[in-house]
């Protein structure tokens, strides 16, 4: 197995892009293998690493199907309904509270009253 060429950060050759920057130019891989990495330097901590992909190889994204966006929409709103209220926040509930603020915090909403 060959090794993969390495750049530095920022100096990559035109025509390489990793998978956020080819999403970006609504694309994907479509399969194909690492062609490069980038390494970033950090201090005193193993570099960061970013695999980059040819552009001109890329596919085009895959559209969102209606079965795909109802799924979507769903588990998004799951995530948006309070387990203990069971209403809709109207944001995503914080992991770490695990329900909405005003059920996490019912005393600063009395004293705002």
């Amino acid at each position: 197995m060959a090794a993969l060429p390495v750049y530095t950060w920022r100096l990559a050759p035109d025509g390489l892009a990793t998978r956020r920057q080819l999403r970006a130019k609504g694309l994907r891989p479509g399969g194909q293998d690492v062609v490069a990495q980038i390494e970033r330097p950090r201090y005193r901590r193993s570099p960061l690493v970013a695999y980059l992909y040819r552009i001109d190889t890329a596919k085009p994204v895959r559209p969102m199907t209606p079965a795909k966006q109802a799924a979507l929409d769903k588990a998004n709103q799951a995530r948006r309904t309070c387990p203990q209220c069971r209403t809709d926040a109207g944001y995503v509930i914080p992991a770490q509270l695990g329900v909405c603020v005003p059920c996490a915090y019912p005393d600063d909403e009395q004293r705002a009253a």
